[in-house]
């Protein structure tokens, strides 16, 4: 039911946009690992005692209802929110001294629930100001930006406004920005919002195309057909908890899941829980 969308072999742009996306699909070492992390607002735990951890290679999907933690989470990993408590690791180095974009510049680079481009630059020039996080010349920044455009599908609108893309295309230019940065893991928050089955199915050939090429994924969403197509695991927040985790198979059979947030619409659409 959720294999639509395949991880079919990738012969675009012959994967020279980063050095280090090669090598098996396999599940490597841990790359990140969070640790009893806690965070509140006032009298509202936010994120209360979450630890997972996350292999170099490995796609794990965050999901839950609304409110349950997943974007809050994603701000602490990422340095915009501190915790109250707990520890984020990524190669083995603490995190938390760290501001976001000293984060990034190690690899570790997110997504936004509403994408943001520069909108009055075009799509090249978005990408290309991405590259120079890593690139020493602007000229070695446009010949990355050149190839990552073409690997996301945007080449016929690299001269294209962002202002002007309608909404899968600024997801792609989203991803492609990301991309440029040279990342080991990318947060994505919600990137299939919004998107039709068709375009949902598109970008999440995308998605496999990327990870094929070695990359990581902590993947927030609400689209469960991307989760399953997706993820090799899976963790389930609600009111600011770890609830579940395991295979995604596993979790959409779980009971204390599906009445925290898939429903029981869902349990007849796709089978029995547990």
């Amino acid at each position: 039911m959720y294999a639509a969308a395949t991880k079919d072999e990738d012969n675009d742009a012959d994967g020279r946009f980063s050095a280090a996306w090669c090598g098996s699909l396999e599940v490597g070492l841990s790359l990140l690992e969070v640790k009893g992390i806690c965070k509140s607002f006032g009298g509202l735990k936010a994120v209360s005692q979450v630890s997972f951890h996350l292999g170099e290679g490995e796609i794990l999907g965050v999901i839950g209802p609304n409110g349950a933690g997943k974007t809050t989470l994603f701000n602490l990993i990422t340095g915009f929110f501190k915790p109250d408590s707990g520890e984020v690791y990524f190669e083995r180095k603490g995190l938390l001294h760290l501001k976001p974009h000293q984060i990034c510049q190690r690899g570790m680079v997110r997504t936004f629930q509403l994408v943001k481009p520069f909108l009055q630059l075009s799509v090249l020039d978005n990408v290309i100001v991405a590259a120079l996080n890593r690139a020493k010349t602007v000229r070695e920044a446009n010949e990355k930006a050149l190839t990552i455009i073409e690997f996301v599908g945007l080449s016929e609108k690299k001269d294209t406004l962002a202002t002007g893309l309608t909404l899968p295309h600024r997801k792609r230019l989203e991803l492609a920005r990301a991309l440029a940065t040279e990342p080991k893991l990318l947060l994505l928050d919600e990137v299939m919002a919004g998107l039709n089955p068709t375009e949902t199915d598109e970008l999440i050939r995308l998605l496999s195309k990327v990870n094929q090429r070695r990359m990581t994924f902590l993947l927030i969403e609400h689209v469960m057909r991307g989760v399953m197509a997706l993820s090799n695991r899976v963790i389930v927040l609600n009111y600011g908890e770890k609830i579940a985790e395991g295979k995604p198979e596993e979790i959409v059979r779980t009971r204390q899941v599906i009445e925290a947030y898939l429903g029981e619409e869902f349990v007849s659409a796709h089978g029995r829980g547990d």
